[in-house]
């Protein structure tokens, strides 16, 4: 198999770190370049990044000398991951882009643009398939890490959901390894994430609607959203209420989420989950601490009242929200043919 060559911007952050952590020994990708802020540029990556994830600095870019975000840099790459701060990522992605390069980017700019499929592959691979009309190169967006994250247990139920209210709980992590100081968080919850509630609307909206070549027809069902912190190292918690449109069984709704399987499942991709949907049958799950996977989104507490549907939803903000999901798009557009 042909494999496909990549390079990565904001290489030594968190989801930079996840992204070499999960390539070593990929089967089929390979990294040709990292980059990382103009002062780091051409010292070794061993040398400078502060490794924060679990496990060692993988041996294979300890000594690759880290280049900027100039396009010059990454002529040698099929795909840029980029793993930029959203407040300087679309200056230097739109430049790549420019310049005649693929991008596949965690930030949040564009993400909305019609033109541009926002991508979470078990939910909505098929959105990838309008790149096979766009004529050069193109850019795929990953959607913010909660609604990833979301978004999965809503797939095999869309057609039962009318209304959907959401509070998440989400990590600190979520915020980058600088983002909220210890003294704001701990024995703390900050009810309020910026821009947060606004990005899981409309991004699970456009996720789990129909993207055409020029526009997309987004889902159309209303969801209300409270984003808060909460004192916790990694995983976003997720408590959802659907009112639902029709009458249904809190067990035919346990069954869609357990046999849930889509085209990364079907195709046994490197980084696809077996069993993309945890069920979890213990009346405390999930929990952070006890239940998280890196890319297997977990439901609990799954129950019916009134028409009223709950789930408890957990899944890793930094793997299944950012890292991973940017690898899986990479694996599954290799198994469509488009890269």
């Amino acid at each position: 198999m042909d494999r496909v060559r990549v390079s990565i911007l904001g290489a030594t952050g968190l989801v930079g770190q996840w992204m070499i952590k999960l390539l070593a020994n990929h089967p089929f990708i390979e990294i040709v370049g990292l980059s990382a802020s103009p002062g780091k540029v051409g010292r070794k990556y061993g040398d400078v990044v502060h490794w924060f994830i679990p496990g060692d600095i993988p041996e294979y870019v300890k000594d690759m000398a880290l280049v900027s975000t100039d396009p010059a840099d990454h002529k040698a790459a099929d795909v840029v991951l980029s793993a930029l701060p959203n407040d300087v990522a679309w200056p230097t992605e739109s430049k790549l882009a420019n310049a005649g390069l693929n991008v596949v980017s965690n930030a949040s700019p564009e993400r909305m643009n019609p033109r541009i499929p926002l991508i979470n592959p078990e939910v909505n691979w098929e959105h990838l398939n309008i790149l096979r009309d766009l004529k050069g190169n193109w850019m795929v967006k990953n959607p913010n890490c909660t609604a990833a994250i979301i978004s999965m247990p809503l797939k095999p139920i869309q057609d039962l959901i009318g209304t959907l209210h959401i509070v998440t709980l989400q990590s600190v992590s979520g915020a980058g390894y600088l983002g909220l100081s210890y003294l704001a968080i701990d024995g703390n919850v900050i009810p309020f994430i910026k821009g947060e509630e606004e990005k899981i609307d409309i991004e699970i909206n456009k996720m789990l609607g129909k993207q055409l070549v020029d526009h997309y027809d987004p889902w159309g069902k209303p969801i209300y959203v409270t984003a808060t912190r909460v004192p916790v190292k990694y995983g976003h918690t997720a408590v959802i209420h659907a009112i639902l449109n029709r009458n249904a069984d809190a067990n035919q709704v346990i069954e869609r989420l357990r046999r849930f399987k889509s085209l990364p499942q079907e195709k046994e991709l490197p980084t696809a989950p077996r069993e993309p949907i945890k069920v979890l049958d213990r009346v405390d799950a999930p929990q952070p601490a006890r239940d998280l996977d890196p890319m297997a989104v977990s439901v609990g507490r799954v129950t019916i009242r009134d028409n009223v549907l709950r789930l408890v939803v957990i899944g890793d903000n930094l793997v299944r929200g950012a890292a991973g999901i940017t690898i899986l798009t990479i694996e599954t557009m290799k198994t469509l043919g488009i890269l």
